[in-house]
């Protein structure tokens, strides 16, 4: 199901124009606070009316200005996952569950309570109420409340921007299970490129009120041009699969014929991957390196030079693992000669990959 999307709404010094389609999967609205995310998700929640729009998914239509439909908050068969949680704190887990599951419709294809309570992992914690739970804790049963409630489509408005980073890295990986085993369609805001890099199928990048690209993961995040959380978030998405774990503590990833070595990552053989490569990160040399320490060596051509305000320049490669961002100076790029079609190889220190930009790899994130 393909939730379409187009919206204009007109707030005192900000314009909202904006229009896209979310496929299945995950889908993240990205761009620096102020750039309109949330404001669309309230919109396709109902709970904020726009000057004009229509959102869509077939013959299930939420809003359409020019025939007048309208539907209220209620009937919009929607699951929101708040920053907060927002649990009942009187209720136990449990209740807090049942609670979502009351508000299925008749007849709606429900999903199972046990497959869920496996799927987040929160069997120990039913008889607790939510004054006994962590952060992480808490949002897995947000995440449990909202899928039981059999929606059509599930909105999460930054839910991870309460956590601390160790929270975080406890619940990335539910949501990536998320995204991979349940088919309800998923609309996420983030201004965290890690969080797109881990999660998105497709990313909707925002700014001004306006989108200025949209796709896959791999695309959106490997086009220079799209930076809207600032240059120093400036990073590529790569596919891996694992090949081995060596005894020395490394890992060995195989992406487009390109061998590539991490410490060693938590996934078997045959796994696939997904790599949040930062721009900073990125070293890069006319000839091919002697006598480094550095392992990861992909050669790849110019093919976008991107000059920032400073003196600081991102350089986009076409390599065969994939697209490959480096954020140099602007006196490296003149020094070195760089323009688009120069051939370069892309130096990428082995423990630079931090965990958390290491992620499964769900569906396609390719570029297209």
């Amino acid at each position: 199901m393909t939730l379409e999307v187009a919206l204009r709404h007109r707030f005192e010094g900000f314009t909202l124009n904006a229009a896209f389609d979310a496929p299945p999967g995950l889908t993240v609205l990205f761009g620096r606070s102020g750039s309109g995310k949330t404001t669309i998700v309230n919109a396709v929640a109902g709970l904020l009316m726009p000057d004009a729009g229509r959102i869509a998914s077939g013959d299930w239509v939420l809003l359409d200005t020019e025939r007048g439909i309208r539907l209220r908050p209620h009937h919009r068969r929607l699951g929101y996952i708040f920053q907060e949680g927002r649990l009942f704190p009187h209720l136990t887990v449990r209740q807090n569950l049942a609670y979502g599951a009351w508000f299925a419709p008749k007849g709606a294809a429900r999903e199972d309570m046990g497959r869920i309570v496996d799927l987040l992992g929160i069997g120990p914690l039913l008889d607790r109420r939510p004054g006994a739970l962590s952060g992480g804790e808490k949002s897995r049963v947000a995440i449990g409340r909202a899928l039981l409630s059999a929606p059509r489509l599930i909105l999460a408005d930054e839910p991870l921007a309460a956590l601390d980073e160790a929270r975080k890295a406890e619940i990335l990986p539910y949501f990536e299970r998320l995204r991979d085993e349940v088919s309800v369609p998923i609309l996420y805001v983030s201004h965290s490129a890690t969080e797109v890099a881990r999660l998105a199928t497709t990313v909707v990048a925002l700014e001004a009120g306006r989108v200025i690209a949209q796709g896959p993961a791999a695309e959106v995040l490997g086009d220079a041009a799209v930076l809207p959380a600032g240059a120093r978030e400036a990073g590529a998405l790569l596919s891996a699969r694992v090949i081995r774990h060596h005894d020395d503590g490394l890992s060995e990833l195989e992406a487009g014929g390109m061998p590539l070595y991490l410490p060693r990552v938590a996934h078997p053989p045959g796994s696939t991957l997904r790599l949040r490569i930062a721009a900073h990160d990125v070293i890069l040399s006319r000839a091919r390196p002697e006598g480094l320490s550095a392992l990861n060596i992909l050669p790849g051509t110019v093919h976008e030079i991107r000059p920032g305000d400073g003196p600081g320049a991102i350089v986009a490669l076409d390599t065969t693992a994939g697209r490959v961002l480096a954020r140099i100076t602007r006196r490296s790029v003149a020094t070195l000669g760089l323009a688009p079609g120069a051939q370069v190889y892309a130096i990428v220190k082995t423990v630079s990959v931090a965990p958390s930009d290491i992620g499964t790899g769900g569906q396609s994130v390719g570029m297209s």
